[in-house]
């Protein structure tokens, strides 16, 4: 069996893949304005499996406040409205036949608090996603060092490495997300 190396770019490749995710996410986010990508993030519970929304029906954007959903299974439409419903985006769907119509409301400074709040959940996931990812490199350094395949020396450099990696990241999403959260508060 070959020996696990410890690959300080992987780490940094897995940490980089979790930020464009919660990008991706933030920019569903639209202030005020409709995007096709704010739903991006729902999945819908169909044919007894859970899917992207996309994978189910058509999104887009008639006008700047309204999305429309085309669902291409008539039969289902009342799951898709239902994941709409949960989904804490604040929607309220207008089911018209496999056409699903969302206006986009206005943003009112209680909907902007809303906004914020998803945006700080999105930013919590990618901390933790970026916090498994430094797990997954001190286990494995961990174990290295226990097989005698690197020094202690090596271990604790390496370890540092991964942490310093680590706060890198978490303070890119900080970042991006002080920036999402002035963009929200200002329009």
């Amino acid at each position: 069996m070959a020996v696990q190396k410890f690959d300080i770019k992987e780490f940094e490749r897995r940490m980089k893949g979790a930020i464009d995710t919660f990008k991706k996410e933030l920019s569903g986010l639209r202030t005020g304005r409709a995007s096709a990508h704010l739903l991006d993030p729902l999945v819908v519970t169909v044919y007894g499996s859970r899917m992207p929304i996309n994978q189910v029906a058509t999104v887009s954007t008639p006008d700047a406040r309204t999305i429309s959903v085309q669902v291409w299974d008539r039969g289902q439409v009342s799951a898709v409205e239902k994941a709409i419903r949960e989904s804490n985006l604040g929607l309220n769907p207008i089911i018209d036949g496999s056409l699903i119509r969302l206006p986009i409301p206005a943003l009112n400074t209680e909907r902007r608090q809303e906004l914020v709040k998803i945006a700080h959940k999105y930013g919590e996931t990618a901390k933790v996603a970026v916090r498994n990812v430094r797990r997954d490199g001190m286990e494995l350094l961990k174990k290295l060092d226990k097989d005698g395949h690197i020094s202690e020396d090596e271990h604790h450099k390496d370890s540092a490495k991964v942490q310093e990696l680590t706060d890198k990241m978490i303070k890119e999403v900080d970042q991006v997300l002080a920036a999402k959260e002035a963009e929200i508060k200002q329009v």
